[in-house]
């Protein structure tokens, strides 16, 4: 599948289901999809390797990965050596969940800007949802909403009338919801990757949170998961 010809929008690729089903949705709307993907030290690095996948069979005119280890930081059961949590939370854990990265999508969204802007684009997609989610506070509408205001402030775009557009179109969906999205859209679920910590031979655990959602999702969109498939 070649790339379009239209605008470009530069969409982050992550590599899992959620990411794929908005890449494939840009398409859909004739950008030209530039794919941005972070290696940021997560322990889940499988995703990554199915990002390069995701986008090559979306023809993105570009797939660009970034390696930018937020290690250093710590902070998240993603990024350090402690456990992920397995099955359901226990009465009285916090909101937050451990696997929370802080800062990641201000971080994302900052990197897809910078590239948007030497791009000519005004267009960024990405893949979060405020339904079937984990609590994380950086996928609210009223999140995305307010980057789209400091990205409006703080760029070019303050000069040259053209604003950015922060496109989350997946954000009041629920999980079965962007299954059947993607089915529609021809979305391969098969090259995709999930699961926050997975066996050595990137095989998803099926009991961390990321697996139990998207697990939900094919139940409920009365379809089967490609990769539960013997």
């Amino acid at each position: 599948m070649d790339a379009f010809s239209g605008q470009p929008a530069v969409v982050l690729v992550s590599g899992g289901l959620d990411s794929a089903v908005v890449l494939a949705m840009a398409r859909s709307q004739e950008f030209a999809p530039h794919a941005l993907t972070v290696r940021y030290g997560q322990r889940h690095g499988v995703e990554v390797q199915a990002s390069a996948a995701v986008a090559r069979a979306n023809g993105v005119a570009r797939h660009l990965i970034i390696d930018l280890d937020l290690r250093v930081f710590g902070g998240s059961a993603l990024t350090a050596d402690g456990p992920v949590p397995k099955g359901e939370r226990a009465p009285g854990a916090a909101i937050i969940p451990p696997t929370y990265v802080p800062a990641r999508n201000t971080i994302f969204l900052s990197l897809a800007l910078a590239w948007a802007e030497t791009l000519g684009a005004r267009d960024v997609f990405i893949g979060v949802s405020a339904v079937d989610y984990s609590g994380y506070p950086d996928c609210r509408p009223e999140y995305i909403a307010a980057f789209e205001a400091a990205a409006n402030l703080g760029t070019r775009a303050v000069e040259g009338g053209r604003p950015f557009r922060i496109h989350a179109p997946l954000v009041r969906l629920s999980k079965a919801e962007t299954v059947k999205a993607g089915l529609a859209l021809g979305v391969d679920f098969g090259l995709t990757r999930t699961c926050y910590d997975p066996d050595p031979a990137g095989r998803p655990c099926g009991a961390c949170e990321s697996c139990r959602l998207r697990a939900k999702g094919f139940a409920e969109a009365g379809v089967e998961d490609p990769l539960l498939k013997p």
